[in-house]
């Protein structure tokens, strides 16, 4: 960080695609939260069912889901906790580890995503993906590619 006598105060329109990224970012973020509380799931509960769907077995350790869900592995207990209780999850002892833990999609886990899927990816849709074109979006991820190969360093720092 740079003191503050040397600060590289944002221009006008830096401040203005900051301010506009922070935005859309809470913006977006709420209006898909918003989308998923018919189904009784909030975002991180969705991550947490794609990480668990897409990985082998459907289970993962507890602390690479942490690590994956940029949680806190107290808040994801936490978190699993009340996943546990709607019957969406499953804690179960590593094998290897008996210190580990895995988190596991249950059955009842794995049809909550198939029926959920399908009406967040249209809320992604309608919300962002439909309002870009081709052009845009390519752009996008070019510009953004970047900021989250840095980020994505940094994290493996801590």
């Amino acid at each position: 960080m740079e003191t503050e006598t040397a600060t590289r105060w944002l221009s006008d329109a830096e401040q203005c695609a900051w301010r506009t990224h922070l935005d859309v970012s809470r913006l977006l973020t709420h209006q898909l939260e918003k989308d998923l509380q018919p189904f009784g799931l909030t975002m991180n509960d969705y991550e947490i069912l794609v990480n668990l769907s897409e990985s082998d077995e459907q289970r993962m350790r507890m602390s690479d889901l942490a690590a994956a869900t940029l949680q806190s592995k107290s808040r994801l207990s936490h978190q699993i906790t009340r996943m546990e209780t709607a019957g969406l999850v499953r804690r179960t002892h590593c094998e290897s580890d008996r210190r580990g833990l895995f988190a596991v999609l249950t059955e009842h886990g794995a049809e909550t995503m198939r029926k959920v899927a399908p009406h967040h990816v249209a809320s992604v849709r309608q919300h962002f993906m439909d309002l870009l074109s081709p052009e845009a979006l390519a752009e996008l991820h070019a510009a953004l590619t970047p900021i989250a190969d840095h980020l994505r360093g940094k994290r493996g720092k801590l």
